[in-house]
């Protein structure tokens, strides 16, 4: 697991408030020197962000980062926006500025869908509630449930950007996934790989990888990382006498020399030290 796969270093955020509001007037247009989010909990209303107008209903973040000038600029009597908002400072996301959350469309608006929204929502609650009492460890509390959010915030951007080079695989054919999912193992069995590792990466099921790899390559993927890493072993042992069979199996993802040697003389009839010998 990558410890690090939204941030370059720890994430631990600076959090200074957390409130729930009913908008009753119009704001002032203002800027501060930390991020704020507006999490619209329920009604409609408009948001002037950086000479922007947004039109935001329940389920909408408002980002505004730091020197970002916003304001409310539309009451609605008969259904008021009601908005958690918090302010915070202290992080820094991979391929973003520091205290920013950046929209690849560039807009101010996220807007939140499913369950998502409804996670959200729960812990705007609960961020509330938190702040309103008097608990033990308030402050860690709102902090954890603060990160929470922000990772939430992430994960709902995601189908903007390429999730990691995969894709919505629903909207193409099954050899696609197929092809997808073979150049991630070219390109990662070196490493340690699990089909629920694959699942994760390809953003599919682990049942429903192996199903469609099988129908499609008549091997499960599991099988097929292993002919991609005796392939490879093959290959180092022909391009170079140097190196122990220990290391040529580190090299292609087995700590354990003996079971590599197994598999090698499986697939191919011949240990890799006899095979090795037999090349010089």
């Amino acid at each position: 697991m990558d410890k690090y796969d939204i941030t370059d270093n720890d994430f631990n955020p600076t959090i200074f408030f957390a409130c729930k509001s009913r908008v009753l007037k119009e704001g002032k247009y203002h800027s501060h020197d930390f991020a704020e989010i507006a999490f619209i909990l329920s009604g409609k209303g408009k948001y002037l962000v950086e000479g922007v107008v947004y039109e935001v209903t329940a389920g909408d973040i408002v980002l505004c980062n730091p020197g970002e000038r916003h304001q409310n600029i539309e009451v609605n009597p008969e259904e008021p926006t009601v908005e958690f908002v918090t302010g915070f400072t202290e992080f820094q996301f991979k391929n973003m500025p520091p205290n920013t959350i950046i929209l690849k469309d560039g807009t101010h608006v996220l807007r939140t869908q499913g369950d998502t929204r409804q996670e959200i929502s729960k812990l705007c609650y609960q961020m509330v509630a938190e702040q309103q009492g008097a608990e033990l460890g308030r402050y860690f509390m709102l902090k954890a449930q603060l990160m929470q959010v922000l990772l939430l915030i992430l994960r709902q951007m995601e189908p903007q950007h390429e999730r990691q080079k995969a894709c919505n695989f629903e909207s193409y054919s099954r050899q696609y996934v197929v092809k997808k999912i073979v150049s991630y193992l070219n390109e990662n069995y070196a490493c340690k790989i699990s089909l629920d590792q694959i699942a994760h990466n390809m953003y599919l099921s682990p049942v429903y990888i192996s199903k469609i790899f099988k129908e499609e390559t008549g091997e499960s993927p599991i099988n097929y990382v292993i002919k991609i890493r005796l392939e490879r072993a093959k290959e180092i042992l022909e391009e170079s006498a140097n190196g122990s069979i220990k290391e040529i199996a580190n090299r292609v993802g087995y700590e354990d020399v003996y079971h590599f040697s197994k598999l090698f003389k499986k697939y191919y009839g011949v240990s890799p030290l006899n095979y090795k010998k037999n090349l010089a």
